[in-house]
Formats: structure tokens, C-alpha cells, sequence
């Protein structure tokens, strides 16, 4: 791609977007969408244009009439990244002073049912739902039905955040070494992120000892001690913004023998969870996959979380891999498989890959051995 696209796909792939959220809007007899910045606007257009108090929205009707993009003059330059002028979409832009409200609802017709993006700021869902005489509905049903269906251009988007993430935890043994801090341990791995490909290292969980406990922790001052079962969850960004999420599990020296059969559980739970995954079964499904073994094993009360989360422009998006979710999978879906066991202050420890649904089963996007990682 030339240097003024890097960030975005070719513009016909958004303009499949734009002609398949137009058929779904019918479908669910809706006349508009509205779209403020964030990663709906991204995956439409190709914009990473960002929310201030200045409204900034896309609108794109159901009549088939051309998409329109109201935007600060001021702000005009957060366009030319995205596809909007291959697409030909009309820009209305705006000075202080003028009322981008109204610019939205001449885009409209009169009555018009539109539905917004789930992360519209309240300043402009408020003033928007004022000016077209009624509170929108969410743009949700209709987005993440593209959303959830990745195309192949998000495929090998994934693919290549999945094996940026996995060089990083390959130079695992560079940065997790006894007697370092959490914290410095993920100042480290943060910048291995970016030098592995990423735009940005998102989140960085170094878990030793009993902080990897915790799913959530982060890291801390904690220096790291021989013996020490130790989670690392990290990911970020790769151009055009589809995100890796990996966690693998290390221990600081021969691990004691009931860690090893424990994680050892958790191994094959994890394993029998990818091994589930097809087209046509449910998310539900594939959590229990790896919720039996660990409840057969004993380990029920021990994995407190959802067997995993979509991914792509968002790092949690759906579809959700969780008890009580029916959703029959299909190709293009992408998520997590990341079940694990966390035993109150002891130790923790977490296996997960990113995979995609295929026509008869799963790709995963990592590829680093999933076994208990010993560092010396």
C-alpha cells in the first residue's frame, strides 16, 4: 500500500462495508446510521479520526442516496487517511458557530428511524437525539453483524498481529528473570511489542506469584522470585488496527509437581476448547469444552471468567465464547480461547490463543507452545 494508506485496507473493501450495512439497516427497517469515531468508523471508512466536544459523524442512509461525513473544518485532515475520497462520500464541513446537528438531520428524511454507534458520547447522542425528534435506536444488531464476520483482509490482519505477539513472548527469557519487578519486566515487554510490529503495546499483565491470581492485574513492584508461576497476557494493535491478545503461563525454575499436573489440566482444557470450534455449534458450546475438564478435575470454582471474547478493531468485541451465549459460530468469526485457574493467593496461570473459524473447524493465529514455560 502507498504511505497514505498503511493505516487502512483498499477502498472497494469499505465500500463493501458501506453497501452490506446498507442492506442490513433495510433489514431491520432502519433509514440511517450514525457513526461518531471509534472502531465502527474505522471499519467502515478506514478513519481513525478521533471523538471531541466538535461533532464528527457519519451518516449513512438506507435509500441507497450517498454517505455523508459531517466534520469540523478543522479536522478535515483526520479524512484523508480513510477512504472516504475514493468513495466519493459527500463531506459537510462545519466552522464554530455552525449547528453540525442540523447538518446531520438534512442529511435525513423527515421521520427518519436511525440508529447510532454504542460509543457515541452522550454530548452528541443527546443533541442529535433532539434534533431528529426522537431517541435513536443502537447501531449495534446492525454492526455486529459485519463486525463479528471478519474478511479476509482482517484475516491476515490477525494473522500478522498474532505473530507479532508470538516473537514477543519468544524473548520472554530476555525480560522475566528473578529478581526484576513486575513493572519493569512489562516496561520491557511493552517495548518489545512495538519492535515486534505493533503500533502500540495495549495492555501489558505481568501475574507473578499470587498476583496471577488476579485475570486483571497489571503489573506492579513485586520483584519476581525463584519458584514463581508467572502469567503474561499482552497484545496490541497492527495496522490497520486488528489487535493480538496471547497469554502463556512461565515458571521461574523447575516447577513443584502438583503446579505441573494442575496446569496440566488446564492444558487440555484449553486444547479440547480450540478442538471444539466449528462452523454451526454454539459459543456456549465451546465453553464448556474447557469448563468440564476443569469442573471434572476439580478445578471448577477456579476459572472465574468466560472461556473468551471476540477480537478485532476492539480487543473485546463479540462474540462472546460464555455460558448462556447460543450463537451458532460461523467462518470469519474470530476470538479468544483462554481458559485458566486462579487460586487466591498462590498462583495463577491462563493459556490463550486467538482462532478463526474456518469452513470445517479453527485457524489459530498463535503459534508458541502452550505447555508451562520454564525460564531460568
Amino acid at each position: 500500500m502507498s504511505s497514505h494508506t498503511e493505516s487502512r485496507f483498499a477502498a472497494d473493501v469499505y465500500g463493501d462495508r458501506l453497501e452490506r450495512a446498507v442492506q442490513l439497516m433495510r433489514a431491520a427497517h432502519l433509514d440511517a446510521l450514525l457513526i461518531t469515531p471509534g472502531p465502527d468508523l474505522r471499519y467502515l471508512i478506514g478513519s481513525a479520526a478521533e471523538s471531541f466536544e466538535r461533532l464528527t459523524c457519519l451518516v449513512i442512509p438506507a435509500d441507497g442516496a450517498t454517505p455523508s461525513v459531517v466534520i469540523p473544518k478543522l479536522e478535515l485532515a483526520s479524512l484523508e487517511g480513510s477512504a472516504a475520497g475514493e468513495l466519493g462520500l459527500q463531506v459537510l464541513d462545519w466552522v464554530d458557530g455552525v449547528d453540525p446537528y442540523q447538518l446531520v438531520k438534512s442529511s435525513l428524511h423527515v421521520g427518519s428511524r436511525v440508529a447510532v454507534t454504542d460509543v457515541m458520547p452522550a454530548l452528541h447522542l443527546l443533541p442529535l437525539a433532539e434534533s431528529v425528534s426522537g431517541l435513536p435506536t443502537s447501531a449495534t444488531p446492525v454492526l455486529r453483524e459485519l463486525r463479528m464476520i471478519k474478511d479476509q483482509a482482517e484475516i491476515e490482519a490477525l494473522r500478522r498481529a498474532g505473530a507479532a505477539i508470538d516473537r514477543v513472548h519468544a524473548r520472554m527469557g530476555e525480560f522475566l528473570r528473578v529478581g526484576r519487578t513486575e513493572a519493569e519486566v512489562g516496561a520491557d515487554i511493552a517495548a518489545a511489542i512495538v519492535e515486534e510490529g505493533h503500533t502500540a503495546a495495549a495492555f501489558v499483565i505481568v501475574g507473578s506469584g499470587p498476583h496471577g491470581a488476579d485475570p486483571h492485574h497489571g503489573v506492579s513492584d513485586r520483584r519476581v522470585e525463584a519458584g514463581d508461576v508467572v502469567v503474561i497476557d499482552i497484545g496490541g494493535p497492527v495496522d490497520p488496527g486488528y489487535y493480538s491478545d496471547s497469554t502463556r503461563t512461565y515458571v521461574l525454575g523447575e516447577p513443584a509437581p502438583t503446579v505441573a499436573a494442575q496446569f496440566g489440566e488446564l492444558e487440555r482444557a484449553q486444547a479440547a476448547a480450540v478442538a471444539a470450534v466449528r462452523p454451526g455449534v454454539t459459543a456456549e458450546s465451546v465453553d464448556a469444552a474447557a469448563r468440564n475438564l476443569l469442573t471434572e478435575a476439580g478445578f471448577g470454582p477456579a476459572f472465574v471468567h468466560r472461556t473468551g471474547h471476540g477480537i478485532g478493531l476492539s480487543v473485546h468485541e463479540e462474540p462472546y465464547i460464555v455460558e448462556g451465549n447460543s450463537l451458532p459460530l460461523q467462518p470469519g468469526m474470530a476470538f479468544s480461547i483462554e481458559p485458566g485457574i486462579y487460586f487466591r493467593g498462590e498462583w495463577g496461570a491462563r493459556i490463550e490463543d486467538i482462532v478463526v473459524v474456518t469452513e470445517d473447524g479453527c485457524e489459530s493465529m498463535n503459534q508458541r507452545p502452550h505447555g508451562l514455560t520454564v525460564l531460568s
